[in-house]
């Protein structure tokens, strides 16, 4: 309230950011996690299918850029990158009090992703060189439209996200580089694996231990996550140096020895979360759980290091467990939360989580245990679909209907 000598009191009020309230066009482009949400979790499975028909039975997906290679990519830069974007594109609203990308502009960049994931699954119908330009066009896309926010609303603090993308980007193009050249060197795999982690670090430092004490508060607790500290900022740096270490000398003894203080220090922040207490709500434990893989990953990128893991191990534990699972737990906590929905999961929920992790656990084994490889990939690549299935079940009709209060009433 604020008043001149000859005023009237005036009040000011805070408009908050529309939640995904349609006004005009499909529902779905209300907001940038449905479609992402909806589109990667679709797209999920549909990749992890044609890979499986691929290696049974030889089909050339990817054309002349290669089966594995395709694979790869729209692991990291197919699927990820559109469960990323509909986070920010949810989340950077929220942090700088602007309104979100929605209608004809979401549909462009929903547009740019799609035509992406067409253009690589047969590059040579329109030439490896234009499919790759044409894929790699929607992470600087997304770079440009987080970036303007973050400026827009002078939120500096956020530039470490921006960066972020911005490594994203920069290596799927290196990606592209390397298959084009014949490189098999796979440091745009370690790079765009390191900006994932670098991002779960920061982010989920934001809101693991914010739910978390929102979770306990509302049920009487006492003891709440240590508020964020010097201690975190020290662990995200210990963490930045060892990823840096990896993409450079993933073999190298400094290497092992930087992850293992990196694996500490994040094991150790998490335990100042708390998360023991939040086992009765599998949609507070599975966030939990996910940064556990952070530590875990860690400590996988030692073992690599001095040789005891192979580097299959390493990257897919980083991606199939600690991206991918915290992955799968944001989407199915921002879906229920932002269409309307009670914040607690359902049965479905919880079978698609443990199908991740399972997953997680069993692709890295794949290297490990030789003897058993062809069935702990498809044991594992199982998991993976039926998680993601689970996932489009469950929040594919909150992605596509109208917001709702807590009561089942439209908003």
């Amino acid at each position: 309230m604020t008043t001149g000598p000859h005023e009237k009191p005036t009040v000011r009020v805070s408009r908050a950011v529309p939640r995904g309230l349609a006004t005009t066009g499909p529902i779905l482009f209300s907001y940038g996690f449905r479609p992402f949400f909806l589109g990667g979790g679709f797209w999920a499975v549909v990749a992890m299918v044609l890979w499986i028909v691929a290696l049974m039975f030889g089909w050339p997906i990817g054309g002349t850029y290669g089966a594995a290679r395709w694979h790869a990519h729209e692991m990291l830069f197919g699927f990820t990158p559109a469960i990323l974007a509909g986070f920010l594109l949810t989340a950077v609203p929220n942090w700088t009090g602007r309104l979100p990308v929605s209608g004809p502009p979401l549909m462009v960049l929903v547009a740019i992703w799609a035509a992406g994931r067409l253009a690589m699954l047969s590059p040579a119908l329109i030439g490896v060189t234009t499919a790759t330009a044409v894929d790699a066009l929607f992470l600087p896309s997304l770079l440009f439209i987080c970036a303007r926010e973050v400026i827009a609303g002078r939120k500096w603090s956020d530039l470490k996200v921006v960066g972020g993308l911005a490594a994203l980007s920069f290596s799927n193009i290196l990606f592209h580089y390397a298959v084009i050249g014949a490189d098999h060197s796979g440091v745009a795999n370690r790079l765009a694996i390191s900006a994932y982690v670098m991002l779960i670090t920061i982010i989920g430092g934001r809101i693991i231990p914010s739910f978390t004490r929102n979770w306990l508060n509302k049920f009487g607790h006492k003891k709440f996550p240590v508020p964020h500290n010097r201690f975190d900022l020290i662990a995200n740096f210990g963490g930045l140096i060892a990823l840096c270490a990896w993409v450079v000398r993933p073999e190298h003894p400094a290497t092992a020895v930087l992850a293992t203080v990196a694996g500490l220090l994040h094991a150790i922040r998490l335990t100042r979360w708390r998360g023991w207490t939040t086992w009765p709500e599998k949609l507070l434990v599975i966030l939990h759980l996910a940064y556990a893989l952070v530590a875990f990953g860690l400590f996988g990128i030692a073992l690599g290091a001095l040789g005891v893991i192979d580097e299959f191990s390493v990257l897919h534990l980083l991606s199939v467990g600690t991206i991918t699972s915290m992955m799968i737990a944001v989407m199915s906590r921002v879906s229920r939360g932002h269409t309307g929905r009670v914040l607690t999961a359902s049965p479905m929920a919880a079978v698609s989580y443990a199908a991740i992790l399972l997953a997680a656990v069993l692709r890295p084994l794949a290297n490990v245990l030789p003897e058993f490889y062809d069935q702990l990939i498809a044991a594992a690549g199982l998991f993976w679909i039926i998680a993601f299935v689970l996932f489009c079940w469950d929040c594919g009709p909150m992605l596509l209907s109208v917001r709702r209060d807590v009561r089942g009433q439209s908003a």
